[in-house]
């Protein structure tokens, strides 16, 4: 396959996302965000405690 057909497909495939609003009706952006969230603190709190001076 060659770039200029996988840049065609990846164009075609991005308008068809577009024509369709490109976001499913189960996710919810705030669910999403503070879910990301949430684990980002709790990565946080681990390396906190690893990273002690004792």
């Amino acid at each position: 396959m060659s770039l200029h057909s996988t840049a065609a497909n990846l164009v075609s495939l991005a308008e068809g996302a577009a024509e369709h609003g490109g976001n499913h009706d189960s996710l919810n952006p705030y669910l999403t965000g503070f879910g990301a969230f949430g684990a980002l603190l709790l990565l946080l709190w681990i390396t906190t405690r690893f990273n002690r001076d004792r």
